[in-house]
């Protein structure tokens, strides 16, 4: 059976949007997925299913939004997929926890970088579904703007590494 890894968007961070990984977990099993777990308390959760990536999505955030009374953000990623995005960073030369990718449901516009805005000592790159991300100084005082990230959700990647460990060990 397929392995997936779902991320949510604005889950337990910041005073927002809680959700104990516990209710996660309850969810994601009454959505008919096997051998689920979960990932610190910031909405990453591996399973697997026998449904396709879009309705593994589309579950998931019918149950999420029933639960939350509002609707969350919900990405997906094939254990493959997030294996893959782990090998293709390009900032391997930097700190992990100072990459962050930024998960998106369709490929970025071509053209996204060049609407970066507040650009310091950041560097980004595209990758399939992603926008990857180093700070050099850490994101404390980046005021880095990227308008196409704000329909995703950004993992550092000692999470992405975790999470493609977990999702492979399904």
């Amino acid at each position: 059976m397929p392995a997936f890894v779902a991320l949510l968007r604005a889950v337990n961070v910041g005073g927002t949007g809680k959700l104990p990984m516990a209710e996660l977990t309850k969810i994601c099993e009454a959505c008919g997925f096997a051998g689920v777990k979960t990932y610190i308390a910031s909405g990453n959760v591996v399973f697997t299913s026998r449904k396709s990536e879009a309705a593994v999505r589309d579950a998931l955030a019918a149950a999420l939004a029933a639960y939350a009374g509002k609707p969350v953000g919900v990405l997906v990623r094939t254990a493959d997929e997030m294996a893959a995005v782990l090998a293709a960073n390009p900032f391997t030369d930097g700190k992990p926890n100072r990459v962050i990718v930024v998960f998106l449901d369709t490929p970025p516009p071509p053209d996204c970088l060049g609407r970066a805005s507040h650009v310091k000592d950041e560097q980004m790159a595209l990758g399939t579904r992603e926008i990857y991300i180093h700070y050099g100084d850490g994101m404390v005082d980046s005021k880095l703007r990227l308008p196409a990230a704000n329909a995703g959700t950004a993992r550092n990647m000692n999470t992405v590494a975790k999470l493609a460990a977990m999702a492979k060990a399904l």
